[in-house]
C-alpha cells in the first residue's frame, strides 16, 4: 500500500478535530442509555439510528440459541436472546481495495453501588476533557471512534476502494455472543479492528479468561460446639492458597514477549464467595466463583487439568476433603487466548496510521483480559487487533471515564487506517 497523500492526511485530521463536539454528543447519548449485558435493546435502537443516518447498509438481527449451541463453551449460557439485536452497517467501496471490519460491543457491566460514584453513572457528564459514565471507556467510546472516523472521511471528500463494515455487538462482557453471531452470519473481512480501551497502544494479542465455580462441602453444627462441625470456609482456605501458589508458579515459568511487561500476566481471582447461612452455625458449604487467566500459546484443556490436579492434591492431603472432595466446574464464556503476528499487514497498517496521527510509533503489547478478538480470529478466520482510547483500569470501576483528546487521537488513527487499508478511490 502506497503512503497516503499528505494533503489527505492533513484534511482528515483537521476534520476530526473540528468535529470533536459531535463525537462527544454522540458518546453522551449512548452512555445515557443503560445497556447492561442482556439488556442491550434500547441502546441498539440508537445505534441503528446512527448507522442509518450515515447512509450505511444496515443489518439488524438477534442471535439464536440454535446457532450458538455448538459454540456454547466459547460464549457461555445465555439468560435470554430476545431484544438483544446486533447491528451492522456497511459502507461499500468503489472496488479494488481491501475490506475492513470495525467492531465495538455496546453492552456494559452494571454501574454498581451509586454511592461509590462521584458522577452520575448514566449522565455522560463532561468535566474538562474527561467524559464520565458506565460504558464511556468500555466501550461505547470505541463505537463512537468508528463512526466519527467515517464521518471525517466523508467530510474530507474521501471515497474508498474497499468495503468498511461497522458491527455493534452485544454480550461481550459474558462471553461474546454478538461477535460470534456476527461471524456466523457471514461477516468477514481482510482484517478487523476492535477499539477496546488500549491506551492508544496496538494490541495484537489477548489473554484467555476462564470462569470457574468451586463448591466446598462442610458439616454444620452449633457455633457453641463448633468442633463438632466442619467449616467449609476453613476448608476453602488451603484450596485458595493453592490457587495463589499456582498463579505465582505460572507467572514465573510462562514467557511471551508481549506479556513480559506485566507483573501478573495470568491472574487467578476469586470474585465471589458465599458460605453459611447463620452467624451461630458452622458453615456447611461454600461456593466460590473466580476467573483464571491464560496467555497466547496456552491451550484451555491442559490448563483446566492443571487446576484440577492442584486442587485434588490439596484435597488428598486433608482427611475431610479426601472423603468429601470439592467440586470444580467451568461455566460461562471461556475466552481462549489469541494473537496475530506483530508484523501482520493489519499491525503494520495500524502502526502507520498511528504515526501519521501522532508523529510517534505506537507501543505494541499484549493484554491479560479476554475479548471478542479471539472469535474473529478463530471462527471468522479474520486477522484482528485492538487499538483504542481509554484505559481498561478505568473500565468496570466507579467513575469510569474516557479522555476526549485520546478519543480524538484514536479517531484520527482509525480514519487514516481505513483510508490506507481500503485504499482511496479519489
Amino acid at each position: 500500500m502506497t503512503d497516503l497523500d499528505r494533503k489527505l492526511v492533513d484534511a482528515v485530521t483537521r476534520v476530526v478535530a473540528a468535529r470533536r463536539d459531535d463525537a462527544v454528543r454522540l458518546l453522551q447519548a449512548l452512555v445515557r442509555v443503560p445497556s447492561t449485558t442482556g439488556e442491550e435493546g434500547a441502546v441498539q435502537e440508537k445505534v441503528e439510528h446512527a448507522f442509518r443516518g450515515r447512509g450505511l447498509e444496515v443489518d439488524v438481527w438477534e442471535a439464536t440459541a440454535a446457532e450458538v449451541e455448538p459454540y456454547r463453551d466459547h460464549v457461555g449460557q445465555q439468560r435470554t436472546y430476545e431484544n438483544r439485536p446486533n447491528v451492522a452497517g456497511r459502507l461499500r467501496g468503489r472496488g479494488g481495495g481491501r475490506s475492513l471490519l470495525l467492531n465495538a460491543h455496546t453492552d456494559t457491566v452494571a454501574p454498581g453501588e451509586p454511592g461509590a460514584w462521584g458522577h452520575d453513572p448514566l449522565g455522560g457528564e463532561l468535566v474538562g476533557d474527561t467524559l464520565y459514565g458506565r460504558g464511556s471507556c468500555d466501550m461505547k467510546g470505541g463505537l463512537v471512534t468508528h463512526l466519527a472516523a467515517l464521518d471525517a472521511l466523508e467530510a474530507a471528500g474521501v471515497e474508498l476502494a474497499g468495503d468498511v463494515t461497522v458491527t455493534a455487538t452485544v454480550g461481550e462482557e459474558n462471553g461474546g455472543l454478538g461477535a460470534l453471531s456476527t461471524v456466523l452470519r457471514g461477516y468477514r473481512a481482510d482484517a478487523a479492528l476492535i477499539t477496546e480501551p488500549t491506551r492508544l497502544r496496538l494490541v495484537p494479542a489477548q489473554g484467555g479468561s476462564l470462569v470457574f465455580r468451586l463448591t466446598v462441602p462442610g458439616r454444620s453444627a452449633h457455633a457453641a460446639v463448633r468442633d463438632e462441625g466442619v467449616s467449609a470456609l476453613e476448608k476453602f482456605v488451603p484450596l485458595f492458597e493453592a490457587l495463589r501458589g499456582l498463579e505465582r508458579e505460572r507467572n514465573a515459568s510462562l514467557r511471551h514477549p508481549l506479556y513480559d511487561h506485566l507483573k501478573n500476566k495470568v491472574p487467578i481471582n476469586i470474585g465471589v464467595a458465599r458460605a453459611g447461612n447463620w452467624a451461630s452455625t458452622v458453615p456447611e458449604g461454600l461456593v466460590a466463583e473466580g476467573r483464571a487467566g491464560l496467555i497466547p500459546g496456552e491451550e484451555v484443556e491442559p490448563f483446566k487439568r492443571q487446576v484440577t490436579e492442584r486442587l485434588l492434591a490439596v484435597a488428598d492431603g486433608d482427611p475431610w476433603l479426601r472423603e468429601n472432595p470439592p467440586i470444580l466446574e467451568w461455566f460461562g464464556g471461556q475466552f481462549a487466548p489469541s494473537e496475530v503476528p506483530t508484523d501482520a499487514p493489519i499491525c503494520e497498517a495500524v502502526k502507520r496510521a498511528h504515526v501519521l496521527a501522532t508523529g510517534e510509533e505506537p507501543i505494541v503489547e499484549g493484554v491479560s483480559y479476554g475479548a471478542d478478538m479471539r472469535l474473529f480470529i478463530r471462527f471468522g478466520e479474520t486477522p484482528c487487533v485492538m487499538y483504542g482510547a481509554g484505559d481498561v483500569r478505568d473500565a468496570h470501576a466507579p467513575d469510569e471515564h474516557i479522555s476526549i483528546p485520546d478519543l480524538v487521537t484514536a479517531t484520527k488513527t482509525v480514519a487514516l487506517l481505513i483510508a490506507d487499508w481500503c485504499g482511496v478511490a479519489r
